[in-house]
């Protein structure tokens, strides 16, 4: 059974703007950082949240900086600067030597990179979409954030032990805190409730058995009696599951092809030889939070890597 259905475990995208990305094996980083996750994270909207249909990246890059400070990196004309790049690969290689992972330079510099070009895609996009953070915002968070921290004394600790000055602190902060609302305006797109099957599988990992457990069914065999033999604790029951939560397409296409009480020929994968039953259909059924979160998980990464595509991405410092 865990062979087609990912087993759940969040995952961080932005990692210093909250636990932006979760999937299982996608969306892409680790090593959040607690105060901006607290902020990103419980961004109230300025705006209602938009429509997937206008939910793509028109580009509005922010205001042009008043410094001559060198990029190391712009995303349609939008930049992240050196001190701010450099600030983010010491957070981030900090925290996950901190978990016991330590990471090469060039490693940490390119995990950084691609992050910081996927939270400046979804900012641009945020403020394209209608969401604005003034300044006076900002000044509220940051406010905020210091009486949890405990005082200002203690922010200037932290920004000094990471790296960061106070432009590169609230340039972060802001881009953080516009990404997440983006995220939040991608993710709620996907529905409470889509079309699913109950699915049931008879998963054998030799071909010639799997041919005879077909011509057994073929014959007139119980499927559960032999789903049982192949399986004796789940009898292959995979639950129900929407379109794109499956981590095989072949099995998936193949489900939902077929009726209730249908079986279908015998499929070879990378991992057996799998024969399928539906039991029901539903049009409409709510989703598992597990299977909403993997969906959630995909749009998003499909939209990051659709506007990608179409942006200037240049890397100076890399």
């Amino acid at each position: 059974m865990n062979a087609l259905i990912p087993t759940y475990a969040p995952k961080l995208l932005i990692y210093n703007g909250g636990t932006m990305f979760f999937r299982y094996s996608t969306l892409l980083l680790t090593g959040s950082i607690f105060m901006f996750g607290l902020f990103a994270c419980s961004a109230a909207p300025s705006v209602q949240p938009v429509s997937m249909l206008t939910a793509t990246l028109a580009v509005v890059p922010a205001s042009p900086t008043a410094t001559l400070e060198p990029m190391a990196l712009t995303v349609n004309g939008e930049g992240v600067t050196v001190a701010e790049f450099d600030a983010e690969v010491e957070m981030y290689s900090a925290a996950q030597t901190a978990l016991g992972i330590p990471l090469d330079s060039t490693v940490a510099a390119n995990v950084v990179a691609d992050d910081l070009v996927a939270q400046l895609l979804l900012a641009q996009a945020a403020r394209a979409n209608g969401f604005v953070l003034d300044d006076a915002a900002l000044q509220a968070r940051i406010d905020s954030l210091t009486a949890r921290l405990g005082g200002a004394d203690a922010l200037e600790t932290w920004k000094s032990a990471h790296g960061f000055d106070e432009a590169a602190f609230r340039s972060a902060l802001k881009r953080a805190v516009e990404s997440a609302w983006m995220r939040d305006t991608i993710v709620a797109s996907v529905p409470a409730a889509m079309e699913q099957v109950h699915l049931q599988q008879i998963l054998l990992y030799n071909e010639d058995t799997a041919r005879s457990f077909f011509l057994q069914l073929s014959g007139g065999a119980d499927f559960d009696e032999l789903a049982l033999k192949a399986d004796p604790v789940t009898r292959g029951d995979l639950g129900w599951t929407p379109r794109g939560y499956l981590l095989n397409k072949t099995i998936e296409d193949a489900a939902f092809n077929l009726t209730a009480g249908e079986y279908s020929e015998v499929i070879a994968t990378d991992v057996g030889f799998h024969i399928l039953r539906v039991l029901a259909r539903d049009e409409a059924r709510l989703l598992s939070p597990d299977a909403r979160l993997a969906l959630q998980d995909q749009t998003l990464k499909d939209w990051i890597e659709q506007e990608r595509d179409k942006a200037d991405v240049v890397f100076t410092s890399r």
